[in-house]
């Protein structure tokens, strides 16, 4: 890539491995890289994937970044001292919540807030819900209280006051005093991030905001120092948890909107590939070695939600892409209860020791494991294996665990593994479709993640769904989701006001006001865009509930009857109930504003020099594997190597760099344009 222009990478940073994609659209090059990942400083992963893939970064348009720097930092609570200034008699709004229970079903668990009571502090300030002055704000006492955080070694604050988001003039002021005294930016305004009515949602969110600023500030410092040295001048851009992108530059104002962006990277590459596939109604299933998340996209636009909490009382309410995880992933252990029943995860074996078969000293058996045992997994493409631990070594193990206590053979153990995983994982695909009001049989499963293709048609048959896709690279779709990202600007404002008491053209002004900044802050980025499009909706409920429905709109300017209409046709697909005779409520008025880059091809992810004339040169052997109690002979093939226009009929298997593709009896796989596998489902095999 030395001497080309128009080059673009897409680099993510998981838990384990920094994925790397470079794509070269003027000569159809393509460049991949994964590396393990330095959690430590996560530029030296960047720069090491940089180096693997020989990028000349130079030569490069443009860097696209996801990273978990803000993630693993709020759920590892590895997060910066931050301080709270809030309105006399509410310090305790971030512990008090909503009431609920760690455990719903159980009086155990435990809480622990973003920010240390002795860090949040009171001032004498107050408005009330309609915005009005009720106590003026005690300037002197925040200049106290800002001196006390500074003198506790606060680096970051929050200023968060009872019913900013109606009228923010205290919070505002509060800003200006602060930064008279403030020795740097890492100052949040509850109301700045989010403008919404629910006191503790919007403090939790503002606190993570602050908690994580130095943090993702400093990262993103150290990594464009390392580009820059490496002789880089384009613009750096990072993921946000929306699927959209922002620039470096101003990332970190923001900081809690990158929460999540990992498992969103994914879910926009989904998007753009089967928008490419002609399917654009996927259910997206990424099962790596921990857990699996899964999401829903409609004609090509993922669910994307405010109202997302990543662990209990982390209400974390910016707008992310809707994706949810279950605690199945390669990596789950697989035991006997207490009461005599197989039990796959959540608890998972890691990357160290990790599964038997990667010979670092695992002994519990896991689901990857199981895939070996069955034959779906081939024991020299385990990189990891080590110290001569293969198939005999891991039946035994098997059948001491699970086997005996079950009263099965190490062959119907693994067997039995796989289904109970394969269920799991079938119940979390229903409940993300169903609370979203979709039949999974409308849609494609799009399976990626090292693990996802071996389970990808099981589930499928499971569940109905009539189609499988799976991608040229499922194991750096994250990197490539990256690549192909647009830019994106989330806006949410709390109106709460009923829809009979709701003032004619109300709704059209805010949408208005909210898309025109959109339009200004993507006019700031230096990344040519191709269109600008706008998504509007509204929340709503019904007066007396408490649970927000998502409202699409066609029209920016609706009138009330058009809302009612809208609003009960969405209750009704949600829940099949018609409460026609209650009034509605509009809570939240909501806009997307989508900067749209080029289109990139993605043909070149599989090296079109690479493929075979046919099948059968394609094919690299056979082995015995494991399908509905029996042993199939099942062909091998390497992805790579297929041709261009190929059908088969499983059972088979196609080996890639970066996962394994597992085709179950009677189901017919072929190839579209861009290499990604189109799986026609066949009919159940029972044993």
């Amino acid at each position: 890539m030395g001497d080309s222009r128009g080059a673009v990478v897409g680099v993510d940073v998981g838990g384990t491995f920094t994925d790397l994609v470079a794509l070269d659209p003027a000569r159809g090059r393509v460049r991949l890289a994964k590396v393990p990942s330095t959690l430590d400083n996560q530029a030296f992963g960047v720069m090491h994937a940089l180096s693997t893939a020989e990028i000349d970064l130079a030569a490069l348009d443009l860097i696209v970044h996801g990273t978990t720097t803000t993630t693993n930092a709020v759920l590892e609570r590895k997060l910066a001292r931050t301080g709270l200034i809030t309105t006399a008699g509410f310090r305790d709004i971030l512990e008090l919540g909503r009431r609920t229970r760690p455990q719903a079903y159980g009086m155990t668990g435990q809480f622990t807030p973003l920010i240390p009571r002795d860090l949040r502090l009171e001032v004498p300030e107050r408005m009330d819900a309609g915005g009005q002055v009720v106590t003026p704000l005690d300037e002197t006492a925040l200049r106290g209280a800002a001196q006390a955080l500074l003198s506790a070694g606060c680096v970051s604050v929050v200023v968060h006051y009872l019913h900013a988001y109606a009228n923010p003039v205290h919070e505002l002021r509060s800003a200006e005093i602060l930064r008279e005294l403030w020795p740097n930016d890492h100052i949040t305004l509850g109301h700045a991030l989010l403008s919404e009515s629910r006191e503790f949602e919007r403090g939790v969110t503002a606190a993570a905001n602050a908690a994580v600023q130095p943090l993702l500030d400093r990262y993103i410092r150290r990594l464009v120092d390392e580009l820059s040295g490496g002789g880089y001048s384009g613009e750096l851009l990072v993921m946000n948890g929306n699927g959209g992108m922002v620039s470096a530059a101003h990332v970190s104002r923001e900081a809690a909107k990158t929460v999540m962006s990992g498992p969103a990277s994914g879910v926009m590459a989904a998007a753009y590939t089967g928008r490419r596939a002609g399917l654009e109604n996927l259910i997206t299933y990424d099962m790596g070695g921990t857990s699996t998340d899964v999401a829903l996209i409609r004609d090509a636009e993922p669910a994307v939600s405010n109202e997302i909490e990543v662990e209990y009382a982390m209400p974390i309410h910016v707008p992310m892409v809707d994706v949810r995880t279950v605690g199945a992933g390669g990596g789950s252990i697989a035991r006997v209860n207490a009461a005599g029943l197989l039990q796959v995860g959540p608890d998972s074996a890691g990357a160290t020791p990790g599964p038997i078969c990667y010979g670092k000293g695992g002994t519990n058996p896991t689901i990857s494991d199981a895939n070996l045992l069955l034959g779906r997994l081939d024991p020299s493409r385990l990189n990891t294996i080590d110290g001569g631990i293969g198939a005999p070594d891991i039946a035994q193990i098997f059948d001491r665990k699970l086997g005996q206590p079950l009263g099965l053979c190490a062959t119907d153990a693994a067997d039995a593994v796989i289904r109970v995983a394969n269920m799991k994982m079938a119940g979390a695909i229903r409940m993300v479709s169903i609370s979203l009001g979709a039949d999974p049989r409308d849609f494609a499963l799009f399976a990626f993640g090292g693990a996802g293709p071996l389970h990808a048609c099981a589930l499928a048959r499971e569940l109905g769904i009539p189609r499988v896709l799976v991608p040229a690279r499922p194991g750096i779709t994250n990197a490539i989701g990256c690549v192909v990202a647009d830019l994106r600007h989330d806006f949410v404002r709390t109106i709460n006001t009923p829809l009979d008491a709701l003032e004619p053209g109300r709704i059209a002004a805010i949408l208005r006001e909210q898309a025109d900044e959109g339009a200004r802050l993507i006019a700031k980025e230096r990344i040519a865009i191709s269109a600008t499009r706008q998504l509007y909706s509204l929340d709503m409920q019904f007066i007396g509930q408490t649970h927000l429905l998502r409202v699409p709109l066609s029209d920016p300017d609706p009138d009330r009857a058009t809302l009612q209409s809208l609003f009960e046709k969405a209750y009704f697909d949600r829940f099949r109930v018609r409460l026609d005779t209650i009034r509605a409520n509009v809570v939240n008025v909501n806009t997307s504003v989508i900067g749209t880059r080029a289109a990139l091809d993605l043909s070149a992810l599989l090296d079109p020099a690479a493929r075979k004339p046919s099948l059968d040169q394609a094919r690299t052997g056979a082995r015995p594997v494991f399908f509905d109690g029996t042993w199939h002979d099942t062909p091998i093939y390497r992805r790579e190597h297929l041709p261009a226009a190929f059908a088969l009929t499983g059972p088979a298997i196609l080996d890639q760099m970066d996962t394994t593709v597992l085709i179950e009896p009677g189901d017919r796989a072929q190839a579209d344009r861009d290499g990604n596998l189109i799986i026609t489902i066949g009919p159940r095999h029972d044993p």
